[in-house]
């Protein structure tokens, strides 16, 4: 009888040595699921790290089918991509996420609608890598690549500019199509080509030898094509960077 009765204390006991605070992560994926598998190997690789032990994320996603969202940002109907956006946010909240990492830099763009949808925190995107770079660098100059939205309009580069202090610069048009391309035809796909790794080194050379400190990459399957020692200025991997900043505010 003692033994039965010491088992449940003991169990008690182990559950208070292994349980930590931690916030649960709301992700908003599927733009793509390529990247998307990314960040959720980042952020429960990084909580390993940090508390040992068989400890992972809490993570609440959820995954948007991507062909829909991509008609709707080539149709340039912003307002309709951001209803879509935020109804599947508000999932998120309504299962219990407590802040919210929107895993895409280009949907970033309908943030205001998001944000006017849900009551938890959204983890901005430009905020974490403008503040990964200004711990880096003092008033820096940033080369920027991404899909054609992120590096012509302002949702982004101004964001960096008007709360950071961060100049940006972005690719000529010719190359900002190149970039655009590969993005959409290769890399959401998962195809990873030595041909497109040229052309991207080659652009990002381009912004180094314009005055660029270092180099965004501002869409979140770029990782899987560039790497750090492809160039002499860093590089800024938005979809590290961002995984990285939910695992601090999780844990914080």
């Amino acid at each position: 009888m003692g033994g039965l009765q010491r088992g449940p204390k003991l169990a008690r006991r182990a559950t208070r040595r292994y349980t930590v605070s931690m916030k649960t992560i709301g992700l908003l994926g599927g733009m793509s699921w390529e990247s998307t598998a990314q960040y959720y190997s980042y952020i429960n690789t990084m909580v390993k790290e940090r508390l040992g032990g068989l400890h992972s994320a809490e993570i609440v996603l959820v995954s948007i089918d991507f062909a829909p969202v991509e008609a709707l940002q080539a149709a340039g109907d912003w307002q309709a991509a951001g209803r879509l956006l935020a109804g599947k946010a508000a999932q998120a909240q309504a299962a219990r996420a407590e802040f919210l990492v929107l895993a895409t830099n280009t949907m970033h763009k309908v943030a205001p609608a998001i944000e006017a949808a849900i009551t938890i925190p959204l983890l901005h995107i430009a905020d974490a890598t403008a503040n990964r770079i200004l711990a880096k660098q003092s008033s820096p100059c940033i080369g920027l690549l991404g899909t054609r939205f992120t590096m012509e309009q302002e949702f982004y580069a101004g964001r960096l500019r008007d709360m950071h202090g961060i100049e940006v610069l972005t690719p000529p048009p010719a190359d900002r199509e190149i970039v655009h391309r590969i993005i959409y035809q290769e890399l959401v796909l998962g195809r990873v080509l030595e041909n497109s790794r040229a052309e991207y080194v080659r652009i990002t050379q381009d912004l180094a030898a314009r005055g660029a400190d270092g180099v965004i990459l501002g869409c979140t399957e770029i990782g899987m094509l560039l790497r750090t020692d492809d160039l002499a200025v860093p590089l800024y991997d938005t979809t590290g960077i961002h995984a990285e900043a939910a695992v601090d505010e999780a844990l914080r």
